[in-house]
């Protein structure tokens, strides 16, 4: 597959595309854990606080975990384009579903919501890397400008939903992401007559024989979403389920994949050294994957949010991440442009972890300060989440980019996929350590995973060489390439 001689309108499309989508994932990522920790007189779910925190990495887990799927939906099935707007349609159905106004359907909601972003967002982004498929500086450049859009949408989505759902009703919140997934599937749709052909074909299109397989295999877990979907599963033991999933799938889709028979010698060997990126991602999410659970939670019911005599939401701090990284995000494109390709890759990705790790240092000292019941200042909470930004800018910039460059042609797609899985990693572990924080003290809770990840960071820049020069894929060497045949 060949870069496509794409107009600055075709990026528009994508562009615009993702703002609209983006603004409906942020806006029910600030109010879920909220809704579900309501009381059921106030219309929420009734859950405890630990348990609202661990569905809701439950929830981000199983999007990150089933990009695999979509990506291979997109690879082998569909081709990238067509899997984007099938994509933004199921994301829509999902939001009006949770606007309905009743908890009974929350559960088909979150799974009709959480297939859909898994199809369109591993797809859109190879879309993306398609238009920079030969320069990884300047592909680093536009992720990082990508994210300018998408934070612009992500910066006032908590501020509508926020106050939707706090203030009127959960269910409007919801009806608000909806009518913007509407806009993101028309957006695509009419936009992508300037594509061309790029994405329309499908690189090693899956069998029939391959078909029938993959049904077989999904059949058990497809049955155990819907029964937990339609609530006859209970959530205690969905949570430990889902949990445990996604801890465990990342690994033998990372080992089924290095195993393919269309990899070469040399695909495999970097797939390995790539494991060191895929696992920082993990531990990213791991942090920043609890900015909408146990830290929205902290902000409303451990900060200080009055201001002159109103009350913020708490939501409304979820803004604080997307409006650092609008500020950020065309300085670091600047810089990655300019010298980005003179920086080693690990040491960027180090940098990140180190910056993320460190947030959650200062997070155990503003609960060790709340431990004694007195509200605590937001600004603790604000610089924490200018950590998150910095560090999701560096590691998302550096970490797709990478991923798209280490896949041959005909798997690009699940590469990202691969990497979106273990986010999910990250996302299913603090759905599980966060129950914790119901016998130790949060301080101590936010202290250990403080050290955890910090020290992964320094492990990466001390063996930075290695994995920066591992990653690389030849172009000169001659190094046959994976199957590109089309079907």
């Amino acid at each position: 597959m060949t870069s496509p001689s794409w107009s600055r309108r075709s990026f528009i499309t994508l562009f615009m595309s993702d703002l609209w989508e983006r603004f409906g994932f942020y806006g029910m990522l600030a109010i879920l854990v909220l809704y579900f920790s309501a009381p059921a007189a106030g219309g929420g779910l009734g859950l405890a606080p630990t348990d609202s925190a661990a569905l809701m990495g439950v929830y981000l887990g199983l999007t990150f975990m089933l990009s695999l799927l979509g990506g291979w939906v997109g690879d082998r099935i569909l081709g990238p384009h067509a899997a984007t707007l099938y994509g933004a349609v199921i994301v829509a159905a999902g939001y009006f579903v949770l606007a309905a106004p009743t908890t009974a359907l929350t559960g088909v909601g979150l799974l009709l919501v959480a297939t859909g972003t898994a199809i369109y967002k591993p797809n859109l982004t190879t879309m993306l890397n398609l238009h920079y498929e030969r320069v990884r500086s300047e592909r680093e450049a536009a992720i990082s400008i990508f994210y300018v859009g998408i934070q612009v949408s992500a910066l006032l989505a908590p501020l509508v939903t926020g106050y939707l759902g706090e203030r009127v009703d959960w269910h409007a919140g919801f009806a608000a992401a909806g009518v913007t997934s509407v806009a993101c599937a028309l957006t695509y749709w009419r936009g992508s007559r300037r594509f061309d052909t790029a994405g329309t074909l499908t690189v090693n299109r899956a069998s029939g024989q391959e078909l029938r397989r993959f049904g077989v295999r999904a059949a058990v877990p497809a049955v155990f979403l819907l029964a937990a979907a339609v609530g006859l599963v209970p959530v205690g033991l969905t949570i430990a389920i889902c949990g445990l999933s996604i801890i465990v799938v990342p690994f033998v889709s990372f080992w089924l994949l290095r195993r393919h028979p269309d990899l070469t010698a040399g695909d495999r060997r970097r797939l390995t050294v790539f494991l060191w990126p895929l696992c920082g991602s993990a531990l990213f999410w791991l942090i920043a994957g609890q900015d909408g659970s146990i830290l929205n939670l902290f902000a409303q019911q451990s900060t200080d949010r009055e201001i002159f005599g109103f009350v913020v939401p708490a939501s409304w701090l979820q803004s604080a991440t997307p409006l650092f990284i609008l500020l950020a995000a065309p300085l670091l494109a600047r810089y990655f442009k300019r010298h980005g390709q003179y920086v080693n890759v690990a040491v960027k990705f180090s940098v990140g972890l180190v910056i993320v790790g460190f947030s959650f240092m200062i997070m155990a000292g503003a609960a060790w300060l709340a431990a004694s019941g007195e509200k605590t200042s937001p600004l603790w909470l604000v610089s924490i989440y200018l950590l998150h930004a910095l560090g999701e800018l560096i590691i998302a910039a550096v970490g797709i980019s990478a991923a798209f460059e280490v896949a041959p042609p005909a798997f690009r797609a699940r590469m990202i996929g691969l990497w979106w899985l273990f986010s999910a990693l990250g996302a299913g572990l603090a759905s599980q350590v966060v129950r914790v924080t119901a016998v130790i003290p949060q301080s101590v809770y936010f202290l250990v995973i403080a050290v955890i990840v910090t020290g992964f960071g320094l492990a990466v820049a001390y063996r930075r060489d290695r994995i920066a020069a591992g990653i690389v894929r030849p172009v000169e060497t001659g190094e046959p390439a994976a199957s590109t045949v089309l079907h």
